[in-house]
């Protein structure tokens, strides 16, 4: 970890954590081709054939809450998170310590919204499972809805270490720079 950096966005993550956060976004673009492919298959079907391919609409409804899940983490390990950074950049120049301590704040603010996304996420998965919840018309096309919600978990667990990292590795920025006198 470079401690002189002016944030740890872009950083490595220790535990090479962030490799998995880029599997996962990986994961989340592959479904994205996968999604259009299956969008420009129903169109083609649908216009050429007057045949669209049967759930299309629900698939893609599914898939975006997967997706965006997917590549949160990974979002925020890179620093690509809505923001707004003006008093920040202000102060990583004439403060860093402060700045690397309010980032912290931010990110162990960000681990504990994640952290109650995870609990309420967590019945609506198992009651999911339980009750067999699908989406689509019986007869025509159904999908299960719990491998969504369960990717959703992987998700905002993976964001959630990546939010505890990076206020990691901003406390000992931030200590560092109270060393130098900064």
């Amino acid at each position: 970890m470079n401690l002189e950096a002016s944030d740890s966005y872009g950083q490595p993550l220790p535990g090479r954590f962030d490799r998995l956060a880029a599997l996962l976004n990986a994961l989340g673009t592959l479904w994205i081709v996968a999604l259009m492919l299956l969008i420009n298959t129903d169109v083609v079907g649908r216009d050429v054939f007057d045949a669209p391919v049967r759930g299309a609409t629900e698939l893609v409804s599914l898939s975006i809450v997967g997706i965006v899940f997917l590549q949160l983490a990974d979002t925020l390990a890179r620093g690509r998170m809505t923001r707004a950074d003006v008093l920040l950049d202000r102060l990583k120049h004439t403060r860093p310590a402060l700045a690397a301590w309010l980032q912290a704040l931010y990110h162990l603010v960000g681990a504990l919204l994640m952290a109650v996304i995870l609990w309420a996420a967590w019945e609506p998965l198992v009651e999911s499972i339980r009750i067999r919840e699908y989406v689509g018309a019986i007869g025509d096309f159904t999908a299960p809805v719990w491998p969504v919600r369960a990717i959703m978990l992987v998700g905002i667990c993976a964001t959630l270490i990546v939010f505890v990292l990076l206020a990691w590795m901003d406390v000992r920025r931030a200590l560092h720079f109270q060393e130098q006198g900064q």
